[in-house]
């Protein structure tokens, strides 16, 4: 089981706190939980929370030093975290494990050194701050999340979710990342390149007149998709259409199916036993080619590379 601490640094968002347990808390592998998470702080007891409450963290820096993963959410203290809760996370960086930030999260990360020389991202209105105190950093407020390797950071608290939903593909798969995004009832994973300028993240359904086009665009992504066939759907013009889809998803009609597309994919080579070709058609991405250009571009992993990472069940056919 992948151990997470959950780094609190007070004062604390509770919701922010509270998302890695929900999320990944949801990831599980037939019928075990793929994580155990660990709330901790570097000084237990009751500490403060934004909106006038307190909580209580039983959990002190032992469970940094025993997790695989630390994830730091959001905090008031982006100048003076506590100096042990900093070198912390300087121990857990030396020793290989992975660290992720949430929203001004990373400004601690930050303080301990650990984004010096790395592209980093935060809440879009903190993001000139924290490329003004720490100028090493590559800030870069224009995505949902920032993977770095090692190092993670997240945008707002609602892309906090888009984080989780990553580490989770990133350590057991795509299908199981989305059945987790179904448990927590939250939009299903999204590519951390993805604009942070998303109002509010899409649900599984909204009273939006493209809810229609977008469930038929899911049930027909093996064939081709025009402007013309989503507007037909909605019922609407190509150009509210337009106008209508990047307000409500960050990104265009095109850039929205090509992640679909690729998660469809992902999902087949996860838990089928499909050829590469076969695989890119059922997806609507062409050729096997062409599936290996856009996950490389989009991954950094070829399809058969995807498929022995992430495989769900034994293969008898031959991955082209």
């Amino acid at each position: 089981m992948h151990r997470v601490a959950v780094l609190a640094v007070p004062a604390v968002k509770p919701f922010d706190l509270s998302m890695p347990s929900t999320l990944l808390g949801a990831a599980e592998l037939k019928g075990r939980p793929g994580y155990e998470v660990t709330v901790c702080t570097a000084a237990p007891g009751t500490i403060a929370a934004s909106g006038g409450i307190e909580v209580v963290i039983r959990h002190g820096l032992e469970a940094v030093t025993a997790a695989d993963t630390v994830i730091v959410p959001s905090t008031a203290s982006r100048h003076d975290a506590e100096p042990a809760a900093l070198d912390a996370l300087r121990q857990a960086a030396a020793a290989g494990r992975r660290i992720a930030s949430i929203c001004s999260g990373a400004f601690v990360l930050a303080q301990a050194g650990l984004l010096n020389g790395r592209v980093a991202t935060t809440h879009w209105a903190l993001a000139e701050e924290l490329q003004r105190a720490f100028p090493a950093v590559h800030v870069d407020a224009d995505r949902l999340f920032a993977d770095d390797g090692q190092i993670i950071t997240g945008a707002g608290s609602a892309a906090g979710i888009d984080l989780c939903l990553h580490l989770i593909s990133r350590d057991y798969g795509a299908a199981t990342a989305n059945t987790a995004a179904r448990a927590a009832v939250v939009t299903p994973v999204r590519h951390g390149g993805q604009a942070q300028f998303v109002q509010t993240p899409l649900p599984a359904e909204t009273d939006s007149p493209l809810d229609a086009a977008r469930t038929w665009a899911l049930q027909h992504l093996d064939q081709p998709i025009s402007l013309h066939d989503l507007a037909g759907q909605a019922k609407i013009s190509v150009r509210t259409l337009t106008r209508r889809f990047t307000t409500e998803t960050g990104v265009t009609p095109f850039q929205w199916l090509l992640q679909q597309r690729l998660l469809r994919a992902r999902e087949l080579l996860e838990t089928t036993d499909l050829t590469v070709d076969h695989i890119a058609s059922r997806s609507g991405l062409g050729s096997g080619e062409s599936l290996r250009q856009h996950l490389s571009r989009h991954i950094g992993m070829t399809p058969t590379a995807y498929r022995n990472a992430f495989t769900h069940r034994p293969r008898t056919k031959t991955d082209r």
